[in-house]
């Protein structure tokens, strides 16, 4: 596995990944007029979503060509103190001049979150720029790692696992008796950019095996990420510690 960095410390991280932010989006907005981007949720991306928020990233990326998207979303409200909107628009979102049109948050508090899925995916169809083969492409995809290998929300021994033509679905989590929709692996490997952000020492033992090479059969679910584009993994000390 290629483009592996190690970091000192989440600070480092976000301090990288906020540079090549701003590399892509350049690129992005010469290609083709935007930079269309699927955000992460949890702590780890909270940390780089400040620092995009300070005023060096404000000033320099072009918020007004940025589009965001979300990669997954719990089935909480918008204002929920769980959902990774309210995360995104707290840490970064709220705090840049980017238009409020320009902003897809998944519904994933509905009821119906299946047929939401399905307008999620539908959205990403009509908005996304499209890849050479005819794919919908993120310019970057925005991912961590649970320590049970699980990426987005496709966690081990879930049916989204298997998706192959749908770009979004709806998702029940059984050992979190909840649903949650996300984007599936055939969004995540058709984009432009992914990068994979993992912290902390409770990833080190999973981390550890995802690292391996030549292994035949994914074990968990982030081993699934067979990427057209570009991806690069930013790893902290802590997790790098049993590589």
């Amino acid at each position: 596995m290629n483009n592996i960095t190690i970091f000192s410390d989440i600070n480092e991280i976000s301090q990288a990944v906020a540079k090549k932010w701003a590399v892509l989006s350049e690129q992005a907005i010469s290609d083709h007029g935007g930079f269309h981007v699927a955000l992460s949720g949890g702590s780890t991306p909270a940390h780089l979503y400040n620092y995009l928020a300070t005023s060096a990233y404000k000033q320099r990326i072009n918020w007004d060509k940025t589009y965001i998207y979300f990669g997954d979303e719990r089935s909480v409200s918008p204002d929920h103190k769980e959902s990774n909107f309210k995360m995104a628009s707290d840490t970064l979102l709220d705090k840049v001049d980017i238009p409020v049109s320009q902003i897809y948050r998944m519904k994933a508090e509905v009821a119906e979150i299946e047929e939401s899925a399905v307008e999620y995916a539908a959205l990403l169809k009509d908005k996304l720029p499209m890849s050479e083969n005819g794919e919908s492409q993120f310019d970057l995809v925005l991912l961590g790692m649970g320590d049970d290998g699980h990426t987005a929300s496709l966690f081990p021994g879930t049916q989204i696992l298997q998706e192959k033509s749908e770009l979004v679905r709806a998702v029940f989590v059984e050992k979190m008796k909840t649903w949650r929709m996300s984007i599936t692996f055939r969004a995540i490997n058709n984009a432009r950019n992914i990068a994979v952000l993992v912290t902390g020492e409770n990833k080190k033992k999973v981390l550890s095996k995802v690292l391996e090479t030549g292994v035949a059969n994914p074990l968990y679910p982030i081993m699934m990420i067979q990427p057209s584009g570009h991806i690069e993994w930013y790893i902290d000390a802590a997790a790098a510690s049993g590589v």
